[in-house]
């Protein structure tokens, strides 16, 4: 469930909303029915349309699509279009790599065209391509409709003081994104998104496919290493995601991630004499708790008509820590909030400070009251334009993503009774980030049961050797993330261990690239346990 990618935000933490899913079906490449005519497409590439996702593109970027069947139990039924993009080959091609930035939720197409700089060195020998998954941007967007914020005071409040209502809020919830969302929704998730991939290697001409996926893209990696492996090419998976760990789990795996990285933060900020936390780490760290209590009694107004909370704050705090180049940014945000009473520049943080950035932020209870358009239940499949994607995709489609592949459904009574204990050990491992995260083990409370697939079958892999990068100092991946998955990938997984700050190492180390280029152009793979040294940045 983990972004990637350092780019501009896609969703806030206010609006992140709940959604409800069904399970998709776990067939593998051996027991599907005919496929033959997605498998004999080809893609027809021009270049891309003007619109909001293109407002900077980089000259050659070309798009196109592919269709896929909706239920691929029934691939006679519906169909869906996917939106591509890519950057052609500036040298002899070896074929296609395909990139995916993580979220779950977030648009290929539109990063594609924002980073597509970061991975011109790819084009020496391959078609750089990346793609709208099914249920995101323009590949049939879900929506749980728009207007689904709420205020951190009921995401807090209301479920720590009253947890049976906001369960309640959840199921009435999951019922208003099903309306909004059509019927890609009981077909979204991991396990079919594989299929679509095989779908896109085939249309692309590949043998093989070539991939890079960052963060929630290593389980999305990872899943079609294990349903097509004779049909795994060069594989690196950075910023690597777990593959056994329940939600809540994660959730509290995610709050230590953050508050290890605040520290840092902390450390850095200290001996600036700028820092509005003044000069001593252990102060620091107590100020900033003081800070996020003070504004969840007291809220400051915005200028916009709401109120920021200690809630926001956090939030805001957790996207600024993805990536050390956005630290000092981040410092003169908060000093104006400290010495000024300003939240304008905090709150620019909220809407997300890397790739995919929901997943450094927590679900919310969503209001239920959409005022605006959202995609029909009953559209046909194809390609929405830019301007007509919901403004909760992202967040939207995190949800219905994480619950498709997510198999554990506690009862109302157990949440109750755990949600005491449960609420201590997230405060105990982050007095700042844990309150914000505890919400993390109700976001599938009432929907379908996800498939066990994930857990159960991926696993002792018989593919070519992958690369898996893990960072020492990644708030939303942690490090033993990439060691758990690569024991339990088996011999075929190569570890590269990068001694850094920040989510995922490709754009931030300059060893990590060119070691992650070299293998994917060249096939020269590390040594697994090398490592990247701290230092070795842009």
């Amino acid at each position: 469930m983990r972004s990637a990618y350092p780019r501009r935000a896609l969703a806030s933490a206010a609006t992140l909303a709940l959604l409800g899913t069904g399970a998709p079906t776990a067939t593998t490449a051996d027991d599907e029915p005919d496929l033959s005519r997605f498998y004999h497409q080809k893609i027809k590439w021009s270049t891309c349309p003007a619109g909001a996702a293109y407002e900077v593109p980089m000259k050659g970027l070309q798009c196109g699509k592919v269709t896929v069947p909706l239920d691929y139990a029934k691939p006679g039924g519906g169909t869906l279009e996917l939106a591509l993009a890519r950057y052609r080959a500036t040298g002899k091609s070896r074929g296609s790599v395909l990139l995916n930035f993580g979220g779950p939720g977030g648009p290929g197409v539109s990063q594609l065209a924002y980073d597509g700089k970061d991975f011109m060195g790819l084009t020496n020998g391959y078609d750089v391509v990346s793609f709208d998954p099914r249920g995101v941007g323009r590949s049939s967007p879900v929506s749980c409709g728009e207007d689904t914020a709420t205020d951190s005071e009921v995401t807090g409040g209301e479920i720590e003081d009253d947890p049976r209502a906001a369960l309640e809020q959840l199921r009435r919830a999951a019922q208003a994104c099903a309306r909004h969302s059509g019927p890609v929704l009981r077909h979204i998730g991991t396990v079919n998104a594989s299929r679509d991939l095989d779908v896109m290697r085939q249309a692309l001409g590949d043998k093989k496919l070539n991939y890079l996926g960052f963060s929630y893209g290593t389980r999305l990696g990872a899943v079609y290493a294990a349903q097509f492996p004779e049909k795994v090419g060069r594989f690196v998976l950075d910023g690597v995601d777990t593959l056994t760990e329940s939600l809540a789990e994660q959730g509290l795996a995610g709050a230590a991630g953050q508050q290890t990285a605040l520290e840092a933060f902390l450390n850095w900020c200290v001996t600036d004499i700028a820092c509005p936390f003044g000069q001593d780490a252990r102060t620091a760290r107590e100020r900033v708790v003081a800070l996020v209590r003070s504004l969840d009694k007291d809220p400051v107004p915005t200028g916009y008509g709401d109120r920021f909370s200690g809630q926001d704050l956090v939030g805001a705090i957790g996207q600024g820590l993805y990536s050390e180049r956005m630290w000092p940014p981040l410092e003169r945000a908060l000093s104006a909030l400290v010495e000024d009473g300003d939240a304008r520049g905090v709150m620019g943080f909220g809407g997300g400070g890397g790739f995919g950035s929901a997943d450094a932020t927590v679900p919310v209870l969503p209001r239920l009251n959409p005022v605006r358009r959202s995609p029909s239940p009953d559209a046909d499949g194809g390609l929405v334009d830019e301007v007509e994607i919901p403004l909760d995709n992202l967040p939207s489609a995190l949800m219905a993503i994480n619950c498709a592949d997510n198999p554990d459904r506690p009862t109302a009574a157990r949440i109750t009774r755990d949600l005491p204990a449960l609420r201590a050990r997230y405060e105990r491992v982050s007095p700042v980030f844990g309150r914000y995260r505890l919400t993390e083990v109700l976001t599938c409370y009432g929907r379908p049961r996800g498939t066990d697939f994930i857990r159960t079958r991926v696993r002792d892999l018989d593919t070519p050797k992958m690369l898996l990068v893990g960072t020492r100092g990644d708030p939303a991946t942690p490090y033993r993330w990439t060691t758990e998955t690569a024991e339990r990938l088996g011999s075929s997984a190569v570890v590269l261990d990068n001694k850094g700050e920040g989510h995922t190492g490709y754009a931030s180390s300059t060893c990590v690239q060119r070691k992650v280029d070299a293998f994917l152009l060249y096939g020269s793979l590390p040594a697994d346990g090398s490592s990247c040294g701290a230092d070795d940045a842009d």
